[in-house]
């Protein structure tokens, strides 16, 4: 395979539009991702797929990922001048980082044994603007993966044939691997509860037998 910023050239060239970032990793993986954007995802999908230098023909893993509102600092250098005299300073500069959910394909060929590729999509925020085309029309295997992001995470995945909660039952309001998630404490659907879950669910009937 090529080296990450020459597929980028070359995935930009062939879906007209399309705009991808590189993002790096600083986990001892090192294993470096394409952002791509909303509107062209589906076509770059198609491309990966379907030519004939990637033919990345097997989604292995999707995964979502919450990134809440963060403050981000970074050393800069600046000049300054210091005693009359202009020198080169470093500070440091903070940005705002809004917060977004994402999902994270890995992808494979198994025809040409390479891979893998890993791109991400990301909603524009947290709240009321969560939804990201589905890659399951390119990648049937990501079917079952982007329900569990939806179940989990509150991803509208617009395109999926079947979007419905996986591992939660109909009705339940919330997503579990959101970091900002805050459990329940009545825990009646737990058979076999101990420890601090017995606690809890103690805690919840005493409050729940008060007048």
């Amino acid at each position: 395979m090529e080296s990450l910023e020459q597929s980028k050239a070359y995935i930009e060239s062939a879906v007209p539009g399309t705009r991808i970032e590189i993002l790096r990793n600083d986990s001892p993986s090192a294993q470096r991702s394409l952002l791509l954007d909303n509107q062209h995802a589906l076509a770059v999908a198609r491309f990966l797929r379907d030519d004939p230098e990637f033919r990345l023909d097997y989604c292995s893993n999707v995964t979502g990922v919450d990134w809440l509102d963060a403050e981000i600092s970074e050393k800069v250098k600046v000049k300054k001048v210091v005693d009359g005299v202009e020198k080169e300073v470093e500070e440091v500069k903070k940005t705002k980082r809004p917060g977004c959910l994402e999902a994270v394909y890995h992808l494979y060929s198994m025809e040409l044994k390479h891979g893998p590729v890993i791109v991400r999509l990301r909603t524009e925020n947290r709240t009321d603007k969560t939804r990201l085309p589905s890659l399951t029309p390119v990648w049937r295997g990501a079917e079952f993966q982007e329900r569990e992001i939806f179940d989990l995470y509150g991803i509208i995945f617009d395109g999926h044939p079947d979007l419905r909660r996986l591992l939660m039952w109909d009705g339940y309001a919330d997503h579990p691997m959101r970091k900002d998630y805050v459990e329940p404490d009545d825990y009646e659907y737990e058979p076999t509860a101990h420890d601090d879950v017995l606690e809890k669910a103690k805690q919840h009937a005493a409050t729940e037998a008060k007048p």
